[in-house]
């Protein structure tokens, strides 16, 4: 019997290899690269924490909806690289210390799970090859055996970028409970030191904010000197 549509074949083939081609890791993580560098260059043209700070429309400036509203805000501008000191600081001036809290955490975490998600689909296939190096290899197997101790420590050090804890532990094979409960608990010093700073900003003889200054420049400076310790030690080794 003849072939009904002998044509059809090279088309199909072709196809199928297009498919293969753009859901292939590498494709897949030039499109993670993409999709963050648009999202960056957004967010710098449109300047958003000032506009949560300065710009927020002025009837949700209270509510239950305006403190979803700003947490679903800050947790995209997070993944788009917006740093979170300022949206925590905005969070506080604008909601005070327990709401400005609630939606800090809230967005925290929305972000860190969007960014986790879009790691882990776009990014990880392609990401695991590179781990050859020995510093590499054992960050990659204590995230992947310790994943929630890990990520707690990694967001209780405030030396740690945000968007690279995510990304790190996307990469490895942590899974994803243990990814969001880590980061919600390990995020509440940090952040309940900026908003509380922001609500009381305008007070800077208050207590509360003095001890909250107090407090992010100690971790801050611990934090530095943390980081000079471990690089010191790399130059050595």
């Amino acid at each position: 019997m003849l072939d009904p549509a002998p044509a059809a074949r090279p088309a199909t083939g072709l196809a199928v290899r297009c498919t293969r081609a753009l859901l292939s890791p590498w494709s897949r993580f030039s499109l993670l690269v993409a999709v963050l560098l648009g999202a960056a260059a957004t967010m710098l043209l449109l300047d958003p924490q000032q506009l949560l700070a300065t710009g927020w429309p002025a009837r949700l400036s209270g509510g239950a909806l305006a403190v979803i509203l700003f947490g679903v805000a800050y947790g995209v501008c997070t993944v788009a690289f917006v740093p979170r000191p300022l949206l925590n600081l905005a969070a506080g001036a604008l909601f005070g210390t327990q709401a400005g809290l609630t939606a800090a955490l809230a967005g925290t975490v929305l972000g860190a799970g969007i960014s986790f998600g879009l790691g882990r689909v776009l990014g990880q296939d392609a990401l695991r090859t590179l781990l050859r190096g020995r510093w590499l290899k054992a960050a990659d197997g204590q995230l992947s055996r310790h994943g929630f101790r890990s990520m707690l420590a990694l967001r209780l050090f405030p030396g740690v970028p945000f968007a690279a804890a995510n990304y790190c532990a996307a990469v490895s094979r942590m899974g994803y409970p243990p990814f969001l409960a880590a980061t919600g608990i390990g995020s509440i010093p940090n952040t309940a030191a900026y908003v509380v700073a922001g609500s009381k900003a305008s007070a800077p003889t208050s207590p509360a904010f003095l001890v909250a200054m107090g407090f992010i420049v100690l971790t801050g400076l611990g934090a530095a000197v943390v980081a000079w310790r471990k690089r010191h030690r790399l130059t050595a080794g």
